[in-house]
């Protein structure tokens, strides 16, 4: 159907090389900074049993520091599971992480991508130091690997401007439906919304994907991010498995209702952008993200009884009040 040739196939090759180093810099910064507050951060989200709104806020602020949706989503299944966190509770912290994760998106769409040499040196001299401060040397190591990695995406994907067999496979991304499925497959194979919506950004910036089509792929990612969750779940109790369950069906609601208006919707943002239409991709993102928090927020204590299993789980952790 394409005709690609071989100069394109090596620049594909480059293209994915360097997002593998995206990936790996994010996985490896969010581990980073998990290792920095691995005792602290279950008990942070334990504290969201006290009310929605703290769960919303914790889940978001985790989740932008961790930069990793998936990785909270699983550790707040986990702590379902363990009854630290309540079924009811662990709702709020879904819907926060939810907003937490759009951080990425805004961070790249500010173009920050030549200040990764900078953190690279400045994290390695930090783990030098012969303190235990060396722990944050590493996650700001791997935060400029992140910036670095993208500013090679970047530079790979300039000479795709020219390639039709790459402009006429990205151009089915204007339509909704393909651009949302891209989004869901592509998130569930590299498990991390963060890369897909870094990536899509990336495209934007280089003239490669229309925004539009941009913003229909991480509205798919929104989606195909919450396999993690459901993976996660598998082996836990009944209220893990539900929890990962809600947050799918969070998730499907949105590209639900969004699903009819997405070029509307791309078209808002773009326009609410002034000019800019990465920051458009990003302005989608949080949009998105924040009418499902705003939808559900109130929710979260009637679905809480409605659709906690019937299967008792730790009663003193499950039956308290969210």
């Amino acid at each position: 159907m394409f005709d690609i040739d071989f100069s394109d196939f090596q620049i594909v090759v480059l293209v994915l090389s360097a997002l593998m180093l995206f990936l790996y810099g994010l996985e490896h910064f969010s581990k980073e900074l998990q290792t920095v507050g691995q005792d602290k951060l279950p008990r942070w989200l334990g504290m969201a049993t006290r009310d929605r709104f703290r769960g919303l806020l914790l889940g978001a602020s985790v989740t932008a520091i961790v930069q990793s949706s998936s990785a909270v989503s699983a550790l707040v299944v986990a702590l379902v599971n363990s009854g630290t966190l309540t079924f009811a509770s662990s709702l709020a912290v879904l819907l926060g992480a939810k907003v937490g994760t759009t951080s990425t998106a805004w961070l790249i769409s500010f173009k920050l991508s030549h200040i990764g040499p900078y953190l690279i040196v400045l994290g390695a001299l930090i783990t030098m130091l012969p303190f235990s401060i060396r722990v944050i040397g590493r996650a700001i190591f791997y935060f400029g690997f992140i910036f670095f990695a993208l500013d090679l995406i970047g530079n790979a994907l300039q000479p795709l401007r020219q390639s039709p067999a790459v402009l006429e496979w990205l151009a089915y991304a204007q339509e909704p439906w393909m651009g949302v499925l891209m989004g869901i497959v592509v998130t569930m194979v590299l498990q991390s919304s963060s890369v897909v919506g870094g990536l899509a950004i990336v495209l934007v910036q280089q003239g490669v994907l229309d925004p539009v089509g941009a913003v229909a792929i991480v509205v798919g990612a929104a989606l195909g991010t919450t396999t993690t969750a459901l993976i996660a779940s598998i082996p836990m109790d009944a209220f893990a498995r539900r929890t990962a369950q809600m947050n799918l069906l969070f998730a499907s609601t949105g590209v639900v209702l969004v699903f009819p208006f997405i070029s509307s919707f791309g078209a808002w943002a773009v326009g609410l952008s002034e000019g800019n239409p990465s920051q458009a991709v990003a302005i989608a993102s949080l949009a998105f993200n924040a009418g499902l928090a705003l939808l559900f927020l109130p929710l979260t204590g009637w679905l809480g009884r409605r659709f906690a299993p019937k299967a008792m789980a730790t009663p003193s952790a499950q039956n308290a009040p969210i």
